[in-house]
């Protein structure tokens, strides 16, 4: 217990009843707004520009995120955190410039409605069943790391505290909607952010500023602490020659391409007021997540200077902030870092449930649900999502490994027929679904190939130090397994955009490529230079855009 004979324990733990109560009485308040599923989806569509941003950063800006960045730097440097918090920031760059502009535009109340009106009823099976699948394991992962924290900063039965965790995230949840969580998000963010600031800036002191974390810099496995590239001699993470550089990629694309196609990320920019707004919110988030979450894995690089050697670096940013801060912020900092697990989990919940009551029902009962029908639907789909994610989590009980399925299945299964769509206008609905069922089939040869071969298991010894869970599988060929899986992802990226082009093309008279309409069934126009994101700053702190206002 990380707490254990810390005076001020009880500060602490007042702080995060606290927040508890907050993020209660926020779901009560926001219910009582939510008139239907449009409010409890996406907001309205009401968001400003400052919420919009916030709600996105704050959504990606885990608990587990931040602890497992310093833990990882403690051992890789900059190479082992390529995966979040660089990765992830590029993501919402791309998105920002390629993506969120168009699904704003097009008023889709899921990603999945993309896919429904872009191609055919089969890829939006697919879609669903990869969103849903994905939120459980990645709602499971945190529901683990919640049960971790508890177990392991206040000595609670980790069982015990998963069900404590889920069971308030999904309370508020079901009441408020997209209003609670992104309320919640601003005020998340800005408790996170600080709380990580002071951290850093306190042990920047404590090894003589800048210049110290500079000079001598190491960590435990890399030589290079700050360099993001494979290095000669040591390669990435230990793996060397192509097979370094296959996982290199994978890293940056893991989540800087495979969460583009999520429902958590474009939700925020579909609630967005205006187009602008959205393309802007994805900019700021993305400023805002590199430039905070850098400190994560720079406080690890720190500690590594000041304290080599540790056996245990699970908690190391709590160390870190019990050993140089006050105990004021010390104890605003933990319960910060404990609210930022649920405003993970609240958007994974909603995300799931919404591509189920949007999207999967009517395809089912060949009728879309309307008003309160509608709105309750989607409520108990938020307690189912939150139930199943409980037993998967009770299951597996790692965060690691659940993590890599949630993103990975959407790199190599959703994001080649979103991208294709959105700017190919012979992107076909064959080509879709072969990218999408040969890119998931690929990628489950390829790990078993990568496995058996060896080559995902190069450094085994090494490699098994780098899962940021909370308790670290020890058996080698578990953790050579996982980083098959990763290394596999780049060879069914690859396969998904082969077969995307190959069979569009070869399909068009057979299967013609559909004009991609809103989510009225109005045309869109495809011209590129409407989708990208590059549109007037100002217009982001407006209402409604000036294009908007002369299109209307």
């Amino acid at each position: 217990m990380v707490l254990e004979g810390y005076q001020y324990a009880w500060l602490v733990f007042l702080f995060i009843a606290l927040f508890f109560v907050v993020r209660i009485l926020v779901g009560v308040w926001a219910g009582r707004k939510v008139q239907d599923n449009t409010d409890y989806i996406v907001a309205g569509r009401r968001l400003p520009i400052h919420m919009a941003a916030a709600s996105i950063m704050a959504t990606w800006f885990a608990a587990e995120t931040l602890m497992g960045a310093s833990e990882t730097a403690y051992d890789y440097g900059f190479q082992g955190v390529v995966f979040d918090p660089f990765g992830a920031a590029a993501c919402l760059f791309i998105s920002g410039f390629l993506f969120v502009r168009l699904m704003r535009r097009a008023k889709y109340l899921t990603i999945v409605d993309f896919f429904e009106r872009r191609y055919n009823k089969l890829t939006v099976v697919l879609s669903v069943i990869a969103q849903v699948l994905t939120y459980f394991s990645w709602t499971a992962a945190q529901i683990v790391a919640g049960g971790a924290i508890a177990q392991g900063i206040f000595g609670l039965d980790p069982v015990w505290g998963m069900v404590l965790v889920i069971t308030i995230v999904a309370g508020y949840t079901m009441m408020g909607g997209m209003m609670a969580d992104t309320m919640l998000d601003f005020f998340q963010m800005f408790l996170t952010s600080i709380g990580i600031t002071l951290v850093f800036v306190f042990m920047l002191k404590a090894v003589g500023g800048f210049p110290g974390l500079i000079e001598g810099a190491g960590s435990t496995y890399v030589s290079q602490p700050f360099n993001l590239l494979p290095i000669k001699g040591e390669g990435y993470l230990g793996y060397t020659g192509a097979t370094g550089w296959m996982y290199w990629l994978a890293a940056w694309m893991a989540i800087g391409l495979g969460s583009v196609a999520t429902q958590d990320l474009m939700q925020r920019s579909m609630a967005a007021r205006n187009q602008a707004t959205s393309v802007y919110g994805s900019y700021f988030a993305g400023v805002l997540y590199l430039f905070f979450g850098i400190m994560s894995p720079l406080i690890g690089i720190m500690t590594y200077k000041l304290s080599p050697g540790m056996e245990d670096t699970s908690y190391l940013l709590v160390h870190a902030a019990m050993s140089h801060m006050p105990a004021l912020l010390t104890a605003i900092f933990i319960a910060a870092l404990v609210s930022a697990l649920m405003s993970t989990s609240d958007s994974s919940l909603l995300a799931g449930a919404s591509a189920v009551t949007e999207n999967l029902i009517p395809l089912i009962t060949g009728k879309k649900m309307e008003g309160k029908k509608a709105l309750w639907a989607t409520r108990i789909m938020v307690l189912v999502n939150a139930v199943v994610a409980l037993a998967i989590a009770l299951w597996a009980q790692t965060i690691y490994e659940l993590s890599v399925v949630a993103w990975t299945l959407l790199l190599v299964g959703l994001f080649t027929p979103f991208a294709f769509g959105m700017y190919w206008k012979k992107a076909n609905s064959s080509g879709a679904n072969a990218a999408f069922i040969g890119g998931f089939v690929v990628w489950i040869l390829a790990t078993f190939f990568f496995f058996n071969t060896g080559l995902g298991g190069q450094s085994t010894a090494v490699v098994c130090e780098y899962t940021p869970d909370m308790g670290a599988f020890s058996d080698g060929w578990w953790c050579s397994f996982w980083d098959s899986v990763y290394i596999a992802s780049f060879t069914a990226f690859i396969s998904a955009i082969l077969l995307m082009v190959v069979v569009s093309l070869a399909t068009q008279k057979k299967d013609p490529a559909k004009k991609l309409v809103d989510y009225y069934g109005e045309p869109i126009d495809m011209n590129p230079r409407l989708h990208l994101g590059a549109l007037p700053i100002k217009d982001a702190f407006r209402k409604i855009s000036k294009e908007e206002k002369d299109a209307t």
